[in-house]
Formats: structure tokens, sequence, C-alpha cells
């Protein structure tokens, strides 16, 4: 088995947020991730694409089932552009696609729809985005640590709930984290060191 499989356990969650694209903190967010001695899943969030979704559903008006497949899709599209900027990056879709792309010592980049297209614990609209679908992955991996990359700084103490009613996470995303018992940290843009740091601590969560 490769060495970043085994020298962590589960692998860590890290939801890089579609918004670093814009920020021009992606290249670095991705570079720190492939630098890390421990096994890491990366979740894309869907950045300008989800928003082309949003756009084109307010323009013609079709339901929110197909909105929630069509952001998932836009995920993947920021899975792709992930990828031309980082080597060693790999998208995975499903549980087994992760464990060999950890094997071969890459970073697997989660396309969520094959996997969460019919899962029912995850509501079909915008109430879900790609920060509960982090949540839930972590869940199905055994509940692994969860963390989010960011373009907002927010406080260490602050509740699942407090930053869904601020809209920093999801509506969804306290209910994930409750029901599943996850740990979970949030590094905004003023983090990076700090992330860093973290990853090279091999527990530093």
């Amino acid at each position: 088995m490769a060495e970043r499989a085994a020298r962590g356990g589960l692998p860590l969650v890290v939801k890089v947020g579609g918004s670093l694209a814009e920020t021009g903190r992606l290249r670095r967010a991705l570079a720190i991730i492939k630098a890390a001695r421990l096994p890491i899943v990366i979740v894309p969030g869907g950045g300008p694409f989800a928003e082309n979704v949003r756009e084109l559903q307010r323009a013609i008006n079709f339901n929110d089932a197909v909105a929630h497949r069509l952001a998932m899709l836009a995920m993947h599209q920021m899975a792709e552009l992930m990828m031309s900027l980082q080597g060693g990056l790999e998208i995975a879709q499903s549980l087994d696609e992760i464990s060999a792309v950890l094997r071969r010592d890459e970073v697997p980049v989660w396309a969520p729809l094959r996997m969460i297209a019919d899962d029912v614990t995850i509501p079909a609209g915008w109430t879900a985005t790609s920060d509960s679908l982090a949540a839930r992955l972590a869940e199905l991996l055994g509940g692994t640590h969860l963390v989010l990359l960011k373009s907002v700084n927010v406080e260490k103490e602050a509740s699942a709930k407090e930053l869904a009613r601020r809209d920093v996470v999801d509506p969804e995303f306290p209910t994930i984290v409750a029901r599943a018992g996850l740990s979970w940290s949030i590094f905004g843009p003023g983090n990076d060191a700090e992330f860093a740091a973290a990853l090279e601590a091999e527990g530093g969560f």
C-alpha cells in the first residue's frame, strides 16, 4: 500500500470551496493538500459552474431536483479544473475508486453524482450544497474529520447551526454533522499556513 494511504488511517475529507478559484487561492490550497503526508479526499465546490446552474434555473424555471443533479455535475467540472492545476489528483466517483486512488498514492477528487443521486438522506435542492455533500462523504467513510476551505474567516468556537444561520455553510450541514458525530474545521483565507501545519502534524485537527 502506498505511503500516503498507509500513514493516516481514515482519509481526511477536505472540501475546497469553488470560490477559491475566483480569489486566487485555489492553486496554493491544492499544492498544500498534495504535499501532505496523510490520505486526503478532496470534495470540490461547484463555484462559478454551480452559479451558472442557479442563473439558468431562474431563467427557465426547472425544478430543484434537476438543479441538484446539475450542481453535482458542476462539482465534477470543478474537479476537472483542479486536476488541470495540480498534478497527482484523480477523479473518483465511488468509495472503491477513492480507495484505489489512495493506494496509488494520489489524491482523489470526489465527483458525487453517482453516489448521491439516489441518497435519500440528502435533499434534492439548494439546501444541501457541497458542504453537506462533503459531510455526507465523511460519514460514509466512517466518520472521518472534515475540513472546509472557505473564502471567509470564522470563529473557531462558532457552531454549525450558527454558521448555517449566517450562510457560511448550507442549511443541511448541521443536521449531517450532528447525526454522524463528525468533527470538523473551517480554514479561511487567513488560515492557509495553519491548515498546512495541521496537515504536517498528521493529527493536528
